[in-house]
């Protein structure tokens, strides 16, 4: 089913939307990108030509190349001229149940029987997502992680009444485009990826409003401390090696008291404390005061920095 897969439907034209649909065009994949509203044709247009030329600058595409994929990409804002002829749809649209029941009712009247639909969402459940289909099987969860043309994780989820079939398929799908496809055995809210850095995060704004150490202090923690070794190496890896012979089982044995002193310590709370956002932000205005230059002081500039970090760990990875 998956060599079957020759065009691509992107519906929505934010951060998510362009990203995968530059994913698709530098992969040689022609695609069709619709956006809603006209205005935001030229602003989709842009960012997907803004990433091609990032790469092509960083030397990880070459310019005939972004010229291939340029002459492979249209825009519309006609659904029906989207998803007609595509064997494989990326919806990205806001994460509103209204919203995506409707695009679905409208996708189901003019895509192909069995075009296989892939949601973007990031914590909408996907079987009340396909309430309102037809043909809730071909609908499949397809969780990409920001920025999608760079970060290979995709998180498959699968509603009461997916197929396997499609599971499968969008699964060599994604492995085909270099993605590194994960598939959640239930349905939960949030997913794999950002349950866990939910958790992360949870801690990281309990030690701050505890007086543990400013919002700064947090980030510098973790890029220079675990994401470090998480950009190589999973948990669970990396905590087999700080094993030694006995590996992992030996390490949770040895560290079985005070892992368990500091979990009955750590934050439980399920609601945001009050005031919260405005002292990230402030916290955030101060970090970035404190950035040196060539690592950037703008957002856009940060954001460059980011994606260049991807791209030497992406080739680290062999992954681009």
């Amino acid at each position: 089913m998956t060599n079957e897969i020759k065009k691509i439907a992107c519906l929505g034209a934010g951060v998510i939307g362009s990203g995968w649909a530059t994913n698709f065009l530098m992969k040689g994949i022609p695609t069709k990108v619709y956006t809603r509203r006209q205005e935001s044709l030229q602003r989709v247009k842009n960012a997907v030509e803004k990433n091609l030329d990032f790469l092509v600058k960083k030397g990880f595409l070459h310019e005939e190349v972004k010229n291939r994929a340029l002459e492979m990409v249209e825009y519309t804002t006609d659904l029906k001229t989207a998803v007609t002829g595509v064997q494989f749809i990326q919806e990205s649209l806001p994460e509103e149940y209204d919203l995506k029941h409707a695009v679905m009712a409208e996708v189901e009247k003019y895509a192909e029987p069995d075009a296989i639909i892939a949601t973007s969402t990031s914590g909408l459940l996907i079987t009340e997502i396909a309430k309102p289909m037809r043909y809730p099987e071909r609908l499949v969860g397809g969780h990409p992680y920001n920025p999608p043309h760079l970060i290979p994780l995709v998180e498959i989820v699968k509603g009461e009444k997916t197929s396997d079939a499609v599971v499968q398929a969008a699964y060599e799908f994604y492995v085909r485009i270099g993605k590194e496809p994960v598939v959640l055995n239930k349905e939960v809210s949030g997913f794999i990826a950002n349950r866990l850095q939910l958790a992360l995060y949870r801690e990281a704004v309990d030690l701050v409003t505890k007086g543990v150490c400013s919002v700064e202090d947090i980030d510098k923690a973790v890029v220079y401390g675990p994401g470090l070794r998480y950009a190589a190496l999973g948990p669970n890896l990396a905590f087999h090696l700080g094993g030694g012979e006995k590996g992992i089982k030996g390490l949770m044995s040895a560290l079985k008291e005070s892992t368990e002193m500091r979990l009955r310590d750590m934050a439980t709370w399920s609601k945001e404390p009050e005031g919260w956002p405005d002292v990230a932000y402030e916290g955030v205005l101060r970090e970035i005061e404190n950035r040196p230059p060539e690592l950037g002081k703008t957002v856009g500039e940060i954001a460059e920095f980011r994606d260049t970090v991807l791209l030497e760990l992406l080739k680290l990875h062999r992954k681009i």
